[in-house]
């Protein structure tokens, strides 16, 4: 009998647990061998089930072992960044437990590590993490930054990406004894990366990017369009390109990407091919991967165009910073957190973060295990890649503890605050998934916020909705959503009570388009970039408004 090992194929499996690998021509052949005098023929994807029954096993260890898992991690990353700059500063020659950690080690937000990072960038070695690192992943800027530089080292993109895409198959497998995951290809929607700085072979770019250009060359046999497709940088001849090499192949079983450029895609492959739907197009697909952005707005135009019975919408938590979370179960929305990576966890109360994202009592940081049901966190990490108490800016909720599972509820910034109400982004999706339902409608992308009191004391929230397709009634459109925000958030019901704080909110309709358009003149259209959902400030809805209008 043979031992066989998918390293390589599905990056993060260790080969010295394995045996030899797989040849890439076998892939999309059976597989047959010996078993008590008869022959067993076997998929591909049947002999992954059954090499991934080893790490199934491991996973389901988090139901019972998380604090310990977690402080093996702790122990494991201060033990190897004693030696850093960061690590002699901070004396991790003294941390030998958790509180040794916590009051040693502050909290940092990326201004805190800034300068650290532009070192590491410019070829500097041990500074926040042993070696010299030569990735950065593009995300999101700050308030004084157009963008953030997020290190990510040989350690960080093994044990904690490349692992994080392994185990999404290892539990969708489990959960889908039927699938043909890996008799077909697979489309990975990513971005782009240029040159950093003059560092030889260092690159910054789109986290997707990043892990593209590294993966495996096993991998390739796999991917449904060419390498160099991938990696360009003009979100629409990219697109265009995408479109037509997915025509040309067909025999594709999977998507990853973020929904709502995986969806500009999926669209056009559709306009070029002339088929009505894309399960005609690709009548093999069977799983769209996703991660970046809430689904919840993108579910009714997938299920529109992908009418396929038994289709799968598996969300993973992937961000620049690391690999936090997978869905591990098709009628539970929340994710599994992924505690034996090179990450590890605290958390604090959102109450006791300011607007700036700062933890204003310390004493409320707590490890996994202090955390409680239903109370909303923002998620502070501490990774090999070399972020160290990192206020990574995502708020969570946690829905179980046997194992811990969570939701995603939004950014430290991203709410509306102005007057009491506390409105956040799970609040939002909730309640636009309620008025698309009862209208019919389809929301494209979506951005808010308030308007604050005039001489009269009237104020209300403004929603800027480009709709996929839009409502009959858009007024009508209006009242569920308000009324479902505040079925959803008391603070909110609250402040609309009688109309006495908040007047009914306002929707203004979007023109195709205008969101990409935003991002097109920001240089930020396609790869991970996203709309800012909700905020207190009025610049970024503002200068949509203008757009809107005609008038930028």
């Amino acid at each position: 009998m043979f031992e066989i090992c998918l390293y390589g194929l599905v990056p993060g499996t260790d080969v010295q647990k394995h045996g030899f690998c797989l040849p890439v021509k076998l892939a999309c052949t059976i597989f047959a061998f010996r078993n008590n005098n008869h022959f067993r023929v076997m998929t591909l994807t049947k002999i992954a089930q059954q090499i991934f029954r080893h790490r199934r096993q491991r996973i389901a260890l988090y139901a019972t072992d998380t604090a310990d898992i977690q402080r093996r991690v702790l122990n494991n990353l201060v033990a190897k960044a004693k030696e850093t700059e960061y690590g002699r500063v901070h004396h991790f020659d003294s941390i030998h437990t958790y509180d040794d950690f916590a009051r040693l080690v502050p909290l940092a937000t990326y201004e805190d590590l800034k300068g650290d990072i532009d070192c590491m960038r410019r070829g500097e070695r041990d500074v926040l993490w042993p070696g010299q690192v030569v990735h950065y992943a593009k995300s999101s800027g700050t308030t004084n930054d157009k963008s953030k530089f997020i290190p990510v080292s040989r350690e960080g993109l093994k044990d904690i990406h490349y692992r994080g895409g392994t185990d999404v198959v290892v539990l969708y497998l489990a959960e889908h004894p039927e699938s043909r995951l890996f008799d077909g290809k697979s489309l990975i929607l990513g971005g782009s990366h240029t040159p950093n700085y003059n560092t030889p072979n260092s690159i910054v770019g789109d986290l997707s990017a990043i892990l593209i250009e590294n993966i495996n060359p096993l991998m390739r046999p796999f991917w449904a369009i060419r390498k160099s497709t991938a990696l360009l940088a003009d979100f629409e001849v990219k697109r265009d390109q995408i479109a037509r090499e997915l025509i040309a192949r067909k025999h594709v079983t999977s998507l990853s990407g973020v929904p709502s450029w995986m969806l500009s895609v999926l669209i056009r492959a559709l306009e070029i091919s002339g088929k009505e739907t894309i399960d005609r197009l690709l009548p093999d697909l069977e799983v769209f991967f996703h991660g970046g952005i809430s689904f919840v707005p993108y579910r009714p135009q997938y299920e529109r165009i992908i009418r396929k019975p038994g289709m799968t919408y598996m969300e993973t938590y992937n961000a620049s910073e690391g690999f936090f979370g997978i869905q591990d179960c098709r009628s539970d929305t929340s994710m599994l957190l992924m505690v034996d990576y090179g990450v590890f966890y605290e958390f604090c109360p959102t109450e006791y973060i300011s607007a700036d994202g700062r933890v204003e009592d310390m004493s409320r940081v707590v490890p996994i295990e202090g955390t409680e049901l239903n109370r909303n966190y923002a998620m502070i990490i501490t990774t090999n890649c070399g972020l160290w108490r990192y206020v990574i800016g995502d708020t969570v909720k946690f829905t179980s503890v046997r194992p811990y599972k969570f939701i995603i509820t939004g950014r430290i910034k991203s709410f509306i605050n102005a007057f009491g109400e506390e409105l956040i982004v799970d609040n939002a999706d909730k309640g636009l998934q309620a008025a698309c339902e009862a209208t019919g409608a389809e929301v494209a992308d979506y951005t808010a916020a308030p308007i604050y009191m005039n001489d009269d004391g009237q104020c209300r929230h403004q929603w800027l909705i480009e709709f996929a397709k839009e409502p009959a009634d858009v007024r009508m459109f209006a009242a569920i959503l308000d009324r479902r925000l505040q079925q959803l958030n008391s603070d909110y019901e609250a402040k609309r009570y009688k109309n006495i704080t908040l007047q009914p909110l306002e929707i203004v309709v979007a023109r195709r388009s205008l969101f990409n358009d935003w991002l097109k003149g920001r240089g930020k259209l396609g790869g991970q970039h996203k709309i800012p959902r909700l905020s207190n400030s009025r610049t970024i809805i503002d200068k949509l408004l203008e757009m809107n209008a005609g008038k930028g």
